[in-house]
Order: C-alpha cells, then structure tokens, then sequence
C-alpha cells in the first residue's frame, strides 16, 4: 500500500496547456452548441411529464431506446400548442440546443410540439378508450333518456363559428325555445378544460337562479383532423359528461369523426344541425298531430255519448214510473200519520195523569233539600280526613328524610369519601413509583444488552469491518481478489486500501494475478 500511494502522489511535470475556468469552459460550450444546433428536429418519446410548473413554464424529457435529453417549453409557447403533451405521447420538438452552466447539462429549449404523425395520437386514443369503457362509462344501461320537449337549451361550442348560427336557425325553424350559450374554444391546448368547465358549470347552476339551468347540453364543433379534435378527446372531459346530471348530445366533427365525448354522451348527432334536430321536435308537426287527437277525440266523445244515452234510454224503458215506485210509501205514509195523531192525544193524557199522581208540595221540596244537604256533609267530613290522613303521610315521611340527610350524616359520609380518596391517592403514588421503578429497570437492562450486542464494543477491542467498493461485508479472504479496492473500518474511523493479493479468482478486466502458495493466505496489505 505504501508504493501505491506514493507513485499516485508524485509530482507531475506542468503541460504547456492554456488554463481556463469553469465559466469560461460552460460559455465557449454554450456558444458552440447554440451555434452548431441553432434549429433542430427531434423525434422522442415524453418523459417525466407532470404539467405545466407554476410559473407556466414546463420541463420534461424527450427519450428513445438509447438516450435521452432535456426539454423545456416556455409559457408563451405552451399557450400556443395546438395540443396537451402527455407522458409516453412520441412527438416531433422543433427548437434550439442550449447548455445550462449551473449544472453542466444541455437541452433542448422547444418552439413547437407536434404528435409524430396521427398513429401516436391514435395508440393513446385507444389506450383512453379502452381504460374508459373498462369503467363501464360507455355502457348503453347508463345513457339517460333525451326530455321529449326541453324547455331550455344548453350549447356548448365557440360564439363565432357557423355551429352556432346553425344550431339557433334549426332550433328558430322547428321549435323556438330559449338557448343558453357557454363559449369555448374548441380547438387548441386549452379547449378541453373549457369544455369541461362548462359541462360542470351547467350541472352546477341551480333551477331558480337568474340564468335558468338547461334540461339538456349539445356540446358541438365543426369537423377537422384528429389534432384539431383532440381537445374532445380529454379524459377529463369524457368523464366530467359521464357525470353530467343534464342529458348531453354530442356533435363534434362529421358524422365519420369519432372522439371520447361521442361515446359518453347520451346521444351521438352526425353533424351540429343534427344535434338541433333531436334535440328538439317540429313545432308544425306537433300542432298538426294536436289537431288530428283533438278531432279524433272530439268524435270518440261524441259516439260515446250517443251511445250512452242510447243505453240510458234502453234502460229507463225498463224500469218503473214514478207513481209505480211511490205508490206503497205514499200509502205506508197516510197510515203513520193517522196512527201519531191519535197517539200524541194518548201520550197526552198519560202525563197529564201521572202529574196529577205526584201531587207537589213545598215539604216535598225542603224534604229533598235536606237529604241532599246530608249527603254532602257526609262526603265533605270524609274528604277532610283523608285530607288529614295524607297531610300526616307525608309529614313522616319528610321527618325521617330530614334525619337520614341532615347536617351530621353529610358530613359523616363527607370525611369517609375523603379518607377513602386519601387512600386511593397513596396506593396510586406508590404503584406509579413502582411502575416506574421496574420500566427504568427494563430500560438499563435494554442498554446494556444493546452495548453488548453492538459491533461498536467489538471495534473498540481492537477488530475491524471489512467492506468492498459496494460497501458489501466481506467475511472471508476467498471473497477478495487481488487489486479489489477495499474499506476497513476501525472504532476511531473508515481506511480505504488495494488487495495486493488474495484467493478470489480474478475479474475479466483485471490482469492475471501470479500464481502463490496454495499453502498461505494473502495480505491485504
């Protein structure tokens, strides 16, 4: 070990080489660089893509099977992307070759971002597809049906664009309602997020505010390339109408463009106008189809009352007049009245009879006076006793609760609470110390124990810890080939040495060690 590190210590005759520093290294690199790579074309797959930072700015990786580089996109030129970098998306980067000096790393600084040709953007948009309907969020079972006659209609789809003249002119043509439009973008980076914040804002709005909430959404574009629809193709936004409480008809594109929202709307439109036609029927075709129910109900009313009062009359054939019907009860009538008359003058005379019987008199009268006077008296002395009666009850039984909770039996119970608490308190005390006492036992005992079993006690007594280049334990000398860097680690600090010899067989890159003697182990020294 001595010779090695003396020949790796000698001084070393000076170069006649130009010095620079650091900074000037990194600028000349920099300038060399831009210089050389000033416009370029990369193919690469995205990765470490986590969105935008919060200064607007975003940084990620471009990778292939071999290599990988740097990559950032300024806020004003994420702004300008006609579509959303996403992790794994394999894309064209159009910019400049930089360093950055602070930590000597190069990348590519990105002017524009294109999807390296529409099979990429078809391999995520499957990918999306098929996670989404693994959800079950293209199920036929969970599509609401459309309200027959809407009262208020949702667009959702740019103010400036022929979709919605389109739209308004269909819907004024067949049935003018009221229409309520959410202007969005519908192509670039950010249509996806507006789209969704406007299905979300509708949902959101309550049925008795000022602006009235649609009973259903058309979310609608003109047609275009798939990167021009890619906005309709967002995750988010095919769920966010998955969730829709409002009905939503999609009409994004032509009727051979195919995006996500078109499989989790409710109903799927071939074009904009198409949408405006289902949403809402022909008001013409409604007042014709009124006027044919009402003649034909007028007319079943009319035969129906001719042919109940055909049937009224067949039956009123059949039955008995009047006369006929009264002519029993006029006669049971004509009997009872003669019979009450001569029974009220019977009546009559019966009371008359029975009052003269009672003969009345004024000792009558005071005689029921006073028997009623007796029985009065008589229940009025009986309540006054049971009046007494309880009034006594009662007074005993307070006296005997003044006795057992007076002054003397509370302050009795009093001192016997306090002396029992008193009691408590030191039992308490003394397990706690005991308690105490057998933990801080537990816990010496656990210090010793780990002083003993620590390697630590072990390098103290004068041993070491021998580790390879992976900080790997070394146990055995088999294990250590010649020229193996090593470390030994001592109680006071870790040595770094070089096996001069040793048993292991040598790796492919070293050189063949001299053959030793079987018979003696060697020295790491």
């Amino acid at each position: 070990m001595s010779d090695f590190f003396s020949e790796s210590n000698a001084p070393q005759p000076k170069a006649n080489v130009a010095e620079y520093t650091v900074s000037e290294i990194s600028g000349a690199l920099k300038r060399a660089i831009e210089d050389q790579f000033g416009h370029v074309r990369v193919r690469g797959e995205i990765s470490g893509y986590r969105g935008p930072h919060s200064s607007g700015h975003a940084y990620f990786s471009l990778k292939d099977d071999r290599a990988r580089i740097e990559a950032v996109v300024w806020k004003t030129t994420m702004s300008r992307l006609k579509f959303r970098p996403e992790e794994g998306m394999e894309v064209i980067a159009t910019g400049k070759l930089t360093t950055y000096p602070g930590s000597s790393k190069y990348q590519i600084v990105i002017d524009n971002l294109e999807p390296a040709g529409a099979g990429a953007l078809m391999a995520l948009l499957e990918e999306r597809k098929r996670r989404l309907a693994a959800e079950g969020l293209f199920e036929a079972a969970r599509k609401r049906p459309l309200p027959y006659m809407p009262l208020v209609l949702g667009v959702i789809t740019s103010p400036t664009g022929a979709v919605i003249r389109d739209i308004i002119h269909r819907i004024t043509d067949r049935f003018p309602l009221h229409v309520v439009l959410w202007p969005v973008r519908v192509q670039g980076e950010t249509s996806g997020a507006e789209v969704t914040a406007a299905v979300q804002g509708f949902n959101a709005l309550p049925h008795d505010g000022p602006v009235k909430r649609p009973d259903l959404l058309i979310v609608a574009r003109g047609g275009g390339s798939l990167e021009d629809l890619w906005g309709f193709n967002d995750e988010a936004l095919a769920r966010a109408v998955a969730a829709s409480d409002i009905p939503v008809i999609s009409a994004v594109g032509h009727e051979t463009d195919w995006t996500l929202v078109d499989f989790v709307a409710d109903v799927r439109a071939p074009t904009p106008t198409g949408a405006a036609e289902i949403a809402v029927p022909v008001k013409a075709d409604l007042e014709a189809t009124l006027a044919n129910l009402g003649a034909r109900l007028k007319g079943c009313m009319t035969r129906h009352f001719d042919r109940k009062r055909q049937s009224l009359r067949a039956a009123s054939r059949a039955l008995p007049t009047p006369d006929q019907l009264l002519a029993l009860p006029r006669r049971h009538f004509d009997e009872v009245t003669s019979r009450l008359g001569r029974a009220i003058i019977v009546g009559t005379e019966r009371k008359r009879a029975r009052f003269l019987a009672v003969r009345l008199s004024p000792a009558t009268l005071e005689w029921r006076m006073a028997e009623t006077r007796r029985i009065t008296d008589r229940d009025m002395a009986r309540a006054f006793a049971a009046l007494r009666a309880i009034l006594r009850e009662r007074r005993l039984r307070l006296e005997r609760a003044a006795q057992r909770f007076g002054p003397q039996p509370l302050l009795r119970r009093q001192k016997q609470s306090a002396d029992a608490l008193t009691a408590l308190q030191r039992r308490l005390d003394h397990a706690t110390i005991l308690r105490l006492e057998r933990l801080r036992g537990r816990v010496n005992q656990a210090e010793r124990l780990l002083a003993t079993l620590s390697h630590q006690s072990i390098l103290d007594r004068g041993f070491a810890l021998v580790t390879d280049a992976e900080g790997a334990l070394v146990k055995r000398a088999a294990e250590v080939a010649p020229h193996d860097a090593l470390s030994l680690r001592f109680a006071d600090g870790t040595v770094g040495v070089i096996a001069t010899e040793g048993t292991h067989r040598p790796k492919p890159q070293a050189k063949a060690a001299k053959p030793k003697d079987p018979g003696t182990q060697g020295s790491l020294f």
